[in-house]
């Protein structure tokens, strides 16, 4: 399945029914009045969010979304039947932004959340509805209320708890390979992660979502490499994981690229908690591991992390590190049987 995570939509609500001009007409009544019914309202466009999507692949094949006008009102007081409401099916962290791509009409973070995007129009008056004792014969109806047009943009931002960033081939995949079922291409060439990918990893009886969004290089935030395209799949996260490559020898230069770049996407993606680790440490001596860990902790101002993917050194440290920034309520704990521990 593909990934996509923006795309443009159309939608239209169903217009409302015209009311009915009609009058009783009966053998032996004399006066049979008006009995004009009302017209139906319009269906509405509504848009909810679901499990079991992370793309808007879906939306890639249909744009256009136009629900069901009313009927019109009939004699007999009989009123129009009302216009099927017709709903977008969306991933969980879908932003519904206007035509301007900028104004924010929904924001849909939780399962069975939804929002109406259109709203039908009304269905119009018949000629019952204006009978008055000065007017026992009125002759005039409503037309129904167009229905509502509309172009937006959907944009999914994933819903994860922890966000992976480093430059490409820093071993984010490898990472979220090693530590959950998923299952991202690994390659030893850059910008083998073309799209996010989303990993259920556990430590200490609880289970939390990590994201892997493609590497960034200096100048993402101007276009270069894949740009900052995917950052948005971080701004939710609780907390980063930024993976340097510990074989790299521009160590420093390495980190304040990426951090340049948080910087430059803007928000508040740069102040959120990180958690920095020195990654592929199985390839260096203690003496090599024991220097870049310094220089890193210069560059930082922080503590670090060792760790390795592939030998899986220090991984569990690192979830651990990462669960103690994770809110609680965020955490999901994992059921286990009393005679059998569980472990990451």
């Amino acid at each position: 399945m593909k990934f996509l995570d923006l795309c443009k939509v159309y939608v239209r609500s169903g217009a409302g029914g015209g009311g009915c001009v009609s009058f009783r007409r009966e053998k032996y009544i004399e006066y049979g009045g008006p009995d004009g019914g009302d017209g139906g309202t319009g269906g509405s466009v509504w848009a909810e969010a679901v499990e079991g999507l992370n793309t808007l692949i879906d939306f890639r094949y249909q744009q256009h979304f136009f629900a069901k006008n009313g009927q019109p009102g009939m004699g007999r007081q009989r009123t129009g039947k009302d216009g099927d409401d017709i709903t977008l099916r969306v991933p969980v962290g879908t932003e519904i932004l206007d035509e301007d791509q900028e104004t924010v009409i929904a924001d849909l973070t939780e399962v069975g959340q939804r929002v109406q995007l259109a709203r039908g129009g009304n269905g119009g008056f018949g000629n019952l509805h204006f009978k008055s004792a000065t007017n026992q014969a009125p002759r005039r109806a409503n037309p129904g209320q167009d229905g509502v047009e509309r172009t937006l943009w959907l944009r999914l931002k994933l819903i994860a708890d922890v966000g992976l960033l480093g430059l490409p081939n820093a071993g984010k995949s490898t990472f979220l390979a090693a530590t959950s079922n998923a299952r991202p291409k690994i390659a030893d060439y850059p910008f083998t992660t073309l799209h996010p990918n989303l990993g259920v990893v556990g430590v200490d009886q609880t289970e939390f979502v990590v994201a892997d969004i493609p590497g960034l290089i200096a100048g993402a935030s101007e276009g270069r490499g894949l740009g900052d395209l995917f950052l948005g799949h971080v701004e939710r996260c609780a907390v980063l994981l930024h993976l340097v490559d510990g074989t790299s020898e521009t160590l420093a230069d390495d980190y304040a690229t990426i951090l340049a770049e948080l910087e430059a996407y803007g928000g508040d993606l740069a102040d959120k908690p990180r958690v920095t680790a020195l990654n592929k440490i199985d390839v260096l001596d203690a003496e090599e591991r024991a220097a870049a860990r310094q220089g890193l902790e210069e560059a930082s101002g922080g503590p670090v992390l060792l760790m390795s993917g592939v030998a899986g050194d220090g991984v569990t440290e690192v979830l651990r590190a990462l669960r103690a920034q994770i809110d609680e309520d965020r955490l999901r704990h994992k059921p286990q049987a009393e005679d059998a521990p569980w472990h990451p």
